[in-house]
């Protein structure tokens, strides 16, 4: 078995590797919060002397995803435990993670422990950290301050603890026991996760505190309930449950299918287990048959099985399996759906673990089988190991441009990407001619270089488009494969057919053509976008007295984006294109104005003379630059005296300064006012 390949497809996940020799004993466990990268480095550069000597030992490596690294410290803990891994520390019991205890009685006490002691009290954790446990413990002590004496005796008075609001004082009866009952509840619902009902009551006691006047309690509370926002959930692989019970989801794709189970003994997660099948079977039925084959007289059922559910239905009909369990073992396990956020909690991680596995499973066996199915569906001529996609994006006739992505074996091969800039179709809408000449720019030179050609042509398209890419491999006298798939419905269109093809949704070969036509898509419109923005950017700029197309250009190379030019400094702008002051104040305006609104800067109807046009960078500049107007006293002396002379401004001027718009060059005048900040 390849390690390093192992280590190198782990999942980027958090969760614990268990490395076994070969004869599948566990000979270390760990935990790590990104797998991948924990396992490669057992791979990369020099190691220490017991890392070597436990590599020469390894045969394989499984991993269990796990939801972060709280979750997968305590796995680590519980698995160390339980195998006794001959390369791990050998952890023991009385040195585990502490818990917090809630004892029984009528007025229970609750503190922090490591040792469980079954006298009937309720235990929750562990925390591997113990300053979230201590922070639990605090809000418990602020909010529901239950006792503190270890023996409850009856006192005449109450002690410091009730003074200082830490204890009700049950010992001098200041409390009920059917109050404090109520605090006890609540303190359950906070360590055993269901924060959502305890806030909620909490709420509603902040509000009648606070119509009450008792704000200090109304803040105690408010504050309670931020805290307890923030809580994490319980544990997902250690609880304190004694009761028995497996979890069971699954992952399938195709007649591919991994079932998932994690196996939960006296409150600790003992096993994860991946069983992976081929089946053509309905969901229930391939559940039914997994159950039937994975309880046998060496694995006893537990007392509940759950059952992972789509839609919280169970997906089966619990009545054939209770009666197979009951005939084969004398038990009748419970078959259920995870009734709560914990039970869910853990089941997601089942269900993560199937998923991976079956990523892997995909991964192995390459688009082989796929391709076969693909072949034979279509009737092609050879199994097509390499598929060149083509499809065409444009608005409106604008920027019409053509992509072409290459699959070779089911797998992207983006060293022959290929984008056409079209030339026969600018200001039309004509997918059929620009589908045309992107076939034959693409096929005549293959063909003019003596190249590999492709085994199947794909365009994302009907009928029309088909048959259009046909004339033109006619023309050349190519003999190539060629299909579309139509985004409606997902209809596979063979050349001069009058009917679609169309296939199961879950078939393979239907994905290896919706990957490819989904690839096509992406490329073509990204370079779409990429014109039309470059586009504006152009436009908005150009359109700046003083600015033209060479200064643009170094505007757009130096800072990349009109957000860029927008953020910098009129001085530095200025030094960047060689410009004036002036005219660098107003390349940021048009700018800042186009970064608010991108679709404002286009082309509109004349205005009157001397004014503007509307749309145009000039009026967004005089737009962005009148919004904000500069205090008076910061004009400058010219400015002011000219305008308490004249009273008003110079001709030719609109009142924030702005020289109006030639109408003849759409320009805006560089003899913009002084740049305050707006």
């Amino acid at each position: 078995m390849d390690l390093k390949k192992i280590a190198r497809e782990a999942p980027r996940e958090p969760g614990v590797y268990i490395m076994k020799n070969g004869e599948s004993r566990i000979m270390y466990v760990g935990k790590a919060r990104i797998l991948r990268n924990r396992l490669v480095s057992y791979f990369s550069g020099e190691k220490d002397i017991k890392t070597q000597t436990l590599l020469r030992h390894v045969a394989s490596i499984e991993t269990i995803i796990v939801k972060d690294e709280y979750e997968a410290l305590l796995l680590e803990n519980t698995l160390i435990k339980q195998h006794s891994p001959k390369y791990n520390i050998n952890l023991k019991d009385g040195k585990t993670y502490p818990v917090i205890r809630l004892t029984p009685g009528p007025y229970p006490r609750v503190f922090r422990t490591r040792h469980v002691i079954e006298d009937g009290s309720s235990y929750y954790g562990p925390f591997p950290q113990v300053g979230a446990m201590d922070d639990m413990l605090d809000i418990i002590d602020r909010v529901f301050p239950l006792r503190k004496c270890r023996t409850l005796r009856k006192r005449d008075f109450p002690c410091m603890y009730y003074h200082i609001g830490r204890c009700f004082a049950p010992c001098c009866g200041r409390i009920t026991e059917a109050a404090y009952s109520l605090h006890v509840d609540r303190v359950r619902k906070l360590l055993s996760g269901d924060t959502q009902s305890l806030m909620a009551e909490l709420n509603g006691e902040m509000q009648g505190e606070a119509k009450a006047l008792r704000f200090e309690r109304a803040a105690q509370l408010r504050n309670a309930i931020k805290t307890i926002d923030k809580l994490k959930e319980t544990s997902a692989v250690v609880d304190f449950d004694p009761q028995g019970r497996d979890y069971i989801s699954w992952a399938a794709d195709g007649v591919l299918a991994t079932f998932s189970i994690f196996s939960m003994r006296g409150g600790k997660l003992t096993g994860r287990e991946l069983y992976r099948t081929r089946s053509a079977s309905e969901e229930e039925e391939s559940l039914i048959t997994f159950i039937t084959g994975y309880y046998s007289g060496e694995r006893l059922p537990p007392e509940t099985i759950y059952i992972c559910s789509r839609d919280g239905v169970l997906p089966l009909d619990p009545s054939f399996p209770a009666k197979w369990f009951r005939e084969q073992f004398g038990l009748e396990p419970k078959l259920l759906v995870p009734p709560d956020i914990h039970h869910r909690t853990v089941m997601a991680m089942v269900t993560q673990n199937a998923e991976e596995d079956l990523r892997r499973r995909i991964k192995e066996r390459g688009a082989g089988p796929a391709l076969d199915e693909l072949k034979n569906i279509l009737g092609l001529k050879a199994r097509p190991d390499r598929i060149e996609g083509f499809d065409i994006a444009q608005l409106d006739g604008k920027h019409p441009v053509a992509s072409l992505i290459s699959f070779a074996n089911g797998i992207p091969d983006k060293k022959n990407y290929r984008r056409f800039k079209l030339h026969s179709v600018v200001g039309l809408v004509d997918d059929f001619a620009a589908m045309r000449e992107a076939v034959k720019r693409r096929y005549s030179r293959l063909l003019r270089e003596n190249r590999e050609l492709p085994d199947l042509i794909l365009v994302d398209g009907g009928l029309g488009q088909v048959n259009a890419a046909k004339g033109v491999l006619d023309e050349l006298g190519m003999s190539c494969d060629l299909a579309g798939l139509a985004k409606r419905d997902e209809e596979i269109w063979l050349p001069q057919t009058g009917k679609p093809l169309s296939l199961p949704r879950h078939s393979e070969a239907l994905k290896v053509l919706q990957q490819v036509r989904d690839e096509t898509h992406r490329f073509a419109t990204s370079l779409n976008q990429i014109l039309r923005s470059k586009d504006l950017r152009m436009e908005t700029l150009e359109s700046v007295e003083g600015i033209g197309v060479k200064r643009a250009a170094v505007l757009i190379r130096h800072y990349l984006s009109i957000g860029g030019i927008a953020a910098a400094e009129p001085a530095d702008i200025a030094r960047v294109c060689g410009c004036g002051q002036a005219a660098a104040r107003a390349v940021r305006a048009a700018a800042r104005l186009a970064g608010q609104d991108p679709g404002a800067v286009r082309s509109g109807p004349r205005s009157a003379p001397g004014q503007p046009r509307p749309g145009t960078a000039a009026a967004l500049a005089a737009q962005a630059l009148s919004a904000k107007p500069p205090p008076a006293e910061t004009l400058p002396a010219k400015a002011a005296s000219s305008g308490a002379a004249g009273g008003g401004v110079k001709p030719g001027k609109d009142a924030a300064g702005i020289q109006a718009d030639d109408p003849g060059t759409g320009k805006l005048a560089a003899e913009a006012p002084p740049d305050y900040g707006g």
